[in-house]
């Protein structure tokens, strides 16, 4: 049940940054961005596994970045713990010392990813901007096209229900 996001224009919040580090968990932005675009979620390129989707949005907004005379590089992990609202004390280090050098960490993923990297950056220079929102949560079949690729089926937004805290129910029950 990967969270549903999607991306948000953040360009007039960078300011006048010099250098972007994007940080992008590679869970749920990946899902989602599969998801929207239609296009496979992993594939492998060139020997290398690629959540592909992701990939290519991150390669668009480097680009775009760069056009706008700033210099960027990327940062994720895998291990032990891929997600970055479950990142180890290990990982928030490492994305630390990384973005040491960087005026603005971009972060692609959830509210808790962009928890997880302000806790990390507090006492740097480092400003810490997201890049997305969530908007539901997903749900979807992973299915298997070769050459060696998986793809989103029957992918589906399911909307967020808040539970009304003077019936304490779900709106749904209520509507029933």
């Amino acid at each position: 049940m990967p969270l549903l996001l999607e991306p948000v224009d953040v360009v007039d919040q960078l300011g006048d940054a010099r250098s972007v580090l994007i940080a992008s968990c590679p869970v749920c932005p990946a899902f989602s961005l599969s998801m929207n675009r239609a296009s496979p979620l992993f594939g492998v390129e060139r020997g290398v596994p690629r959540m592909m989707a992701l990939k290519e949005h991150v390669a668009v907004l480097r680009q775009a970045l760069e056009a706008r005379g700033m210099r960027t590089d990327t940062f994720t992990t895998y291990a032990p713990l891929p997600m970055m609202c479950l990142w180890t004390e290990g990982q928030r280090n490492r994305l630390t010392r990384r973005a040491g050098t960087f005026d603005v960490l971009l972060v692609l993923g959830c509210d808790s990813a962009a928890y997880t990297a302000k806790r990390a950056l507090e006492g740097t220079r480092c400003r810490v901007v997201q890049a997305m929102r969530m908007i539901g949560i997903t749900n979807a079949e992973v299915g298997y096209q070769a050459p060696m690729k998986l793809v989103l089926e029957q992918a589906t937004r399911v909307p967020v229900k808040v539970k009304d805290p003077q019936t304490d129910s779900h709106p749904i029950e209520r509507n029933a």
